[in-house]
């Protein structure tokens, strides 16, 4: 229990430079207090203790404004950073090495029973703002764009971003699990599909347009009279005269 809490403590300073001290996190980072505060809820809830549970996840929920079912499994190392607005499902699973960003929602999309909310894999990154639904899974090594909908599985190593959210990138390196984990957290540097969809279009349409005047051009050339044939010496009927 001990070596999971200096984890925990452990991943708030390696990937928040604005922490200055093992005394700031354990009084100011909310993320922190949420997560073990939600370890003490999972405790209850595993031994059926469902009330109890859901009233130590509602303290957590007043006093940190992050909203983690007791029913969700979270692994070593989880970071919410700032998380306010954050919200984990009952049956939503979270690797080790998770970060979550302010506004993330990890939920369901029906009233199905059973498993309805995401499995996050190893060392995901999930930006600000983003929600991902369902029951499916986000590989290890993952990154999720800031305001983006994940509705479909994603495998590792891949990044996604946009409403519904698409794979762009993906690597497909396998994990060193003989290294330690190398958490990407430059959620900034994405890359946009739609502009670069809107900019393919683009070039599209100045190519179209050029070959219609082309063609206009040609069409014009064509339907203009052509001058008559007139001889200089006079017509014939003239010579008979």
């Amino acid at each position: 229990m001990f070596g999971r809490l200096r984890r925990d403590i452990q991943a708030v300073m390696e990937r928040d430079p604005a922490a200055k001290s093992v005394l700031e996190v354990l009084l100011c980072y909310p993320g922190l207090h949420a997560v073990w505060m939600h370890r003490i809820a999972h405790f209850f809830y595993r031994r059926k203790f469902f009330l109890v549970a859901r009233l130590i996840s509602q303290i957590a929920r007043f006093l940190t404004h992050i909203e983690i079912h007791p029913g969700a499994k979270i692994g070593e190392g989880l970071f919410i950073d700032h998380g306010s607005g954050v919200v984990i499902g009952e049956t939503a699973e979270i690797g080790d090495n998770v970060t979550l960003y302010q506004g993330v929602t990890l939920g369901g999309t029906g009233k199905e029973k059973g498993k309805r909310h995401p499995t996050i894999g190893n060392n995901v990154v999930i930006s600000a703002g983003a929600k991902v639904l369902g029951s499916f899974t986000v590989g290890d090594n993952s990154k999720i764009g800031a305001g983006s909908v994940v509705l479909k599985s994603v495998p590792p190593n891949s990044t996604v971003v946009g409403v519904p959210g698409r794979v762009v990138v993906q690597d497909g390196q396998k994990v060193d699990h003989a290294a330690p984990p190398q958490i990407d957290l430059r959620h900034d540097q994405l890359p946009d599909p739609v502009s670069e969809t809107i900019a393919c279009l683009l070039q599209n349409i100045e190519a179209l347009e050029k070959r219609v005047r082309q063609l206009e051009k040609a069409l014009q050339m064509k339907s203009e009279p052509q001058p008559l044939n007139t001889c200089k010496g006079g017509s014939d009927f003239d010579s008979d005269i």
